[in-house]
């Protein structure tokens, strides 16, 4: 992953330079990540154990919509997530952070308009995306996830469902590389025996399978019938199967779709992170909650507190999807993840900031080298 630039609009062309902090303040550090369906971004400070979020941002922009038809971003969806990172470049100037990584995933690298897209958003907010690959998307979101393991267990296949693509990670918990300390951590160190990206996420599942007056369970059916057979033939993580199978392994669900199914499980209110990141589903409640979404209508769905208006259309190609990876690589125990790949950028972010090299003398006025710290 390239260097991160500094924070938009100060002027050293990146925020945050034209106030100085206050002595003793802690420096901020700004994640954002542009997806398929959501633009998120989370400002935090440096703490012994990792980080403590100060600002978090997230909406939903539908930047893919359309993308599988046309093969490009459309005007109105680049207008949504235009204003919504705008919205980002503020937060971060106001926070005078002062680093930043800004990533962009599935939607902007398929669409043949996507380099020109990134390419306005730094000229229009200042922000300098970086259209990342779906290697650096996995390791990412295993990185944000990496608190949520199991350590008991011995492996764990992280799902992290979006909405352009899907990617599977397969992390083996008892290799090197988890207990690294905060300010040594790198991504690509992590015990990810295997990993697989699908070009099928919500928004293009369901668009490719439109819904309809009703859902139907054939119609449920044919969508997990469409993510098992991207999947089956990914033959580079049969060597963990049997640990699978002796019921060794657990999964990590993270992705909008998923936390709505564990709200939609706990009915509750008004969606809780602090009670859904983290929360231990069986595979059951999975197929229980999957199952009362198909006696809802969209409109009903809209109404549920935990799903909403924007998600009606999504949550079930969603729960297609964690049922096909289900059925592929049966887990009785599933733990939901409200977080991903913006805490892995912002634990790649800091721990950068620590390896930065600097300047030693050695021998005499002069004489110089450069040292990784």
């Amino acid at each position: 992953m390239s260097e991160a630039p500094r924070a938009p609009g100060g002027p050293r062309g990146q925020g945050g330079q034209g106030s100085r902090r206050s002595p003793g303040e802690q420096p901020c550090y700004a994640a954002l990540d542009l997806g398929t369906n959501n633009c998120r971004l989370l400002v935090a400070t440096p703490s012994p154990r990792g980080f403590r979020v100060v600002e978090a941002y997230s909406r939903i922009v539908r930047l893919g919509e359309g993308l599988s038809q046309t093969g490009q971003l459309s005007d109105e969806a680049m207008e949504r997530s235009m204003a919504a990172l705008k919205v980002c470049a503020e937060k971060i100037r106001r926070r005078r952070a002062i680093r930043v990584k800004a990533v962009a995933t599935q939607a902007c690298r398929g669409a043949s308009n996507g380099a020109e897209f990134v390419r306005r958003v730094a000229e229009e907010t200042g922000l300098r995306l970086q259209i990342i690959t779906p290697r650096e998307e996995a390791q990412l979101s295993v990185a944000g996830c990496m608190s949520l393991f199991d350590r008991e267990a011995d492996a764990a296949l992280v799902v992290d469902v979006g909405g352009g693509s899907t990617e599977l990670s397969w992390v083996d918990l008892k290799g090197g590389g988890l207990d690294a300390k905060p300010r040594q951590f790198e991504a690509w160190k992590l015990p990810i025996r295997a990993w697989l990206s699908i070009p099928i996420g919500v928004v293009t599942l369901a668009e490719r399978f439109p819904e309809g007056e009703r859902a139907d369970d054939g119609w449920f059916r044919a969508m997990v019938e469409e993510v098992k057979s991207k999947i089956s033939a990914f033959p580079h993580a049969a060597p963990m199967r049997k640990t699978f199978d002796a019921g060794r392994a657990h999964m990590v669900g993270t992705s909008g779709a998923i936390t709505s199914l564990a709200g939609l499980h706990l009915g509750l209110p008004r969606y809780d992170r602090n009670v859904v990141d983290g929360l231990w589903m069986q595979r059951s409640d999975c197929e229980a909650a999957a199952g009362r979404l198909l006696t809802l209508t969209a409109k009903e769905r809209a109404l549920e507190p935990c799903i909403g208006a924007d998600r009606a259309d999504l949550v079930l190609a969603g729960a297609a999807i964690l049922q096909a990876v289900q059925e592929l690589w049966p887990c009785s125990r599933v733990r939901v993840a409200d977080r991903g790949l913006r805490e892995g950028l912002l634990m790649s972010l800091m721990s950068d900031r620590q390896k930065r090299p600097r300047r030693r003398r050695r021998g005499g006025a002069g004489s110089a080298r450069t040292v990784n710290q």
